[in-house]
């Protein structure tokens, strides 16, 4: 799983454990939240795909972003 390198919207490496922020208002899928542009997500962890991170937010826990959202903080 080492070999997987994510990036973020700008092209940026992600780590685990980074910290993001979003870059477009996403409405969040079965809840009716919007997490808004310019949220900081902090301590973020990588999946085995290279277009997704999971995260908590204050609202919401669990949740999986996608990296073209993202930019590293």
């Amino acid at each position: 799983m080492s070999d997987i390198i994510v990036k973020d919207s700008n092209g940026t490496q992600l780590a685990d454990g980074d910290s993001v922020t979003l870059i477009k208002d996403l409405k969040v899928k079965g809840t009716s939240e919007t997490l808004k542009r310019g949220t900081l997500v902090k301590n973020i962890r990588l999946t085995s795909k290279t277009d997704e991170v999971e995260c908590n937010t204050k609202k919401v826990k669990g949740l999986v972003l996608r990296t073209e959202f993202l930019k590293k903080a």
